[in-house]
């Protein structure tokens, strides 16, 4: 049976990079004989545009009928930098959020040998780093109620409210004890539960669950204390696991390990459905498209592993994920880079030419495998 993959490309860089995963996603699947249907819909500023609506009907409706999602980035001009704008391209993803029930989100952060200059912080610190970063995306200061701001006669003030319920916590810290479980078996819930109620409940319910996985080890740790261990000594970390203000925040700091966002992949989670045994999922690069005045320099990694991670945990197909996992490192080893990994005088890579170059190391790898 054919999987229907929803690819909603957003506007410019982000049109670019999923036409990039599309190739490659395409590709892999016919070379081991899987059945994809891509459908195409409008979606973010290019709806706007074309309907005034950031999510048509039209392209809701495609996304529930889909067994995953397949994103561009979002819209980054300075068209969409005034906050008094009252349909914004960014509604779209909150909607989608909502509409599909979706609570996880998953940021891989991975360094590549090859390009361990590209970081900041020293090679021998960040060398070998491979974590996975949880976020719950469904509830918290974004959602909490009461959230304003008013004047009073001593001046303004304003309130926004952090709320979490027993099921929130748990759904989203079993899946993380199960990817860790599928992992190296170590997880670290992060908190603030010296301070907050909410992350008191958090620990606890933690520690409840902590009991039904005996093979994975939990570690607590508060957030400030995370985002020091991701900047001093990020190899410590497999599983990372925070709700989703703290999730946020840490993501970025894990994600500026790399040098470059535009290699970081990210998926959302929902509920698994019954036909299929899968959840859905919702997966685009964390950043890194390119504005429409300089078309042609995104990088398309990040989509592309995006794409690898639909496979994985949308469709369940792990052994062509990984080729398209390892396809990417052959890329770089090969020498490709992209403006944003390019130091001094190096040859650029183009969009186009470094998925030319992963689809040939998808090939040469799937040739070995045989």
């Amino acid at each position: 049976m054919k999987k229907i993959i929803a690819v909603l490309p957003g506007d410019s860089g982000g049109s670019e990079v999923t036409a990039q995963a599309t190739r490659v996603l395409e590709a892999t699947a016919k070379r081991f004989g899987r059945e994809l249907q891509i459908e195409t819909a409008l979606y973010g500023a290019l709806a706007i545009d074309a309907c005034g609506d950031p999510l048509p009907a039209e392209t809701l409706d495609l996304a529930q009928r889909a067994d995953a999602l397949l994103l561009g980035g979002g819209a980054s001009g300075p068209r969409w930098q005034d906050p008094r704008i009252r349909v914004h391209p960014a509604q779209a993803l909150l909607k989608l959020r909502q509409e599909l029930n979706l609570y996880a989100n998953l940021r891989p952060v991975r360094i590549y040998p090859q390009i361990l200059d590209l970081s900041t912080l020293k090679p021998d610190v960040v060398q070998g780093v491979d974590l996975l970063l949880v976020r719950e995306v469904a509830s918290g200061v974004y959602f909490g109620r009461p959230r304003k701001l008013w004047r009073t006669h001593r001046g303004r003030k304003a309130v926004d409210t952090t709320a979490y319920t027993e099921h929130e916590i748990k759904h989203v810290l079993r899946l993380a004890f199960e990817l860790a479980r599928s992992r190296r078996g170590h997880l670290t819930s992060v908190d603030k539960a010296n301070v907050l109620v909410t992350s008191k409940l958090w620990r606890e319910i933690a520690n409840e669950l902590a009991v039904e996985y005996s093979d994975v080890q939990l570690e607590h740790m508060l957030v400030d204390n995370c985002a020091v261990g991701l900047l001093t000594e990020p190899r410590r970390f497999d599983v990372i696991v925070a709700e989703n203000l703290f999730g946020y925040i840490l993501q970025d700091v894990a994600g500026a390990l790399t040098g470059s966002h535009g290699l970081l992949p990210g998926g959302t989670l929902g509920p698994l459905r019954k036909a299929t045994g899968r959840p859905v999922g919702l997966y685009e690069p964390t950043r890194g498209t390119a504005p429409p005045s300089r078309p042609g320099i995104a990088n398309p990694i990040g989509a592309i592993l995006s794409a690898a991670m639909l496979l994985r945990h949308s469709l369940g197909w792990a052994v062509e994920a990984k080729i398209i996992e390892d396809a990417v490192a052959g890329a770089l080893r090969s020498g490709h880079r992209t403006a944003d990994m390019v130091l001094g005088e190096a040859p650029v890579t183009s969009t186009a030419a470094m998925g030319d170059a992963i689809l040939k190391q998808v090939e040469l790898i799937a040739n070995a495998a045989q």
